[in-house]
């Protein structure tokens, strides 16, 4: 395949030939990363954009010029999807840039706390509903067992089990909103 000209390749290529493809990519993948890594500030970006042309090249073999310029065409993709980079990055740091400064901050931390303090609360509010309610709370969102599985294992309806459910979940909605308020 190393042999064979760029058009020869596609000509195979168009049939759904996968060694022409990989003969190509092979050929000019490199070449397209070094311009694409050359423009852009992260290496991720440029082969991202290198395996994107090449997937849409796959995709559109069927419907390729057999007398294309492919080191052309490729290079003119690459161009484009640099382009379509860096307009992206811009916008992104437009936005960055035009929020209040307060707003930047990392609240991944407080957002953590936040959490961890809400699970701790349900776990006291799961504990104070009666115990039949509780169990079946458990079961259902602990060990993830369906209704019917539920009402199996205690022996009891499944109209009793969704009962029970519609309980806990009234409680803890109730519970939880004036807790959440708190939060605020």
């Amino acid at each position: 395949m190393k042999q064979q000209t760029d058009n020869e390749l596609l000509a195979l290529l168009a049939t759904g030939d996968e060694s022409s493809f990989e003969a190509l990519y092979q050929r000019y993948w490199k070449k397209m990363f070094v311009i694409a890594s050359n423009r852009l500030d992260h290496p991720e970006d440029a082969e991202e954009i290198v395996q994107d042309i090449f997937a849409s090249l796959w995709h559109r073999r069927a419907t390729l010029k057999q007398h294309l310029n492919l080191p052309v065409y490729l290079a003119v993709s690459v161009k484009y999807r640099i382009i379509k980079v860096l307009g992206k990055q811009r916008l992104q740091q437009r936005y960055v840039d035009s929020l209040p400064a307060d707003n930047r901050t990392d609240d991944s931390t407080q957002e953590w706390l936040a959490f961890d303090e809400l699970q701790e609360q349900l776990a006291v509010y799961v504990a104070q509903l009666p115990e039949k309610c509780r169990l079946v709370f458990r079961l259902s969102r602990e060990e993830g067992l369906s209704q019917k599985q539920i009402a199996a294992k205690l022996g009891i309806a499944e109209k009793t089990v969704e009962s029970h459910l519609a309980k806990a979940f009234k409680v803890l909605r109730t519970k939880l909103a004036s807790f959440m308020f708190t939060l605020l």
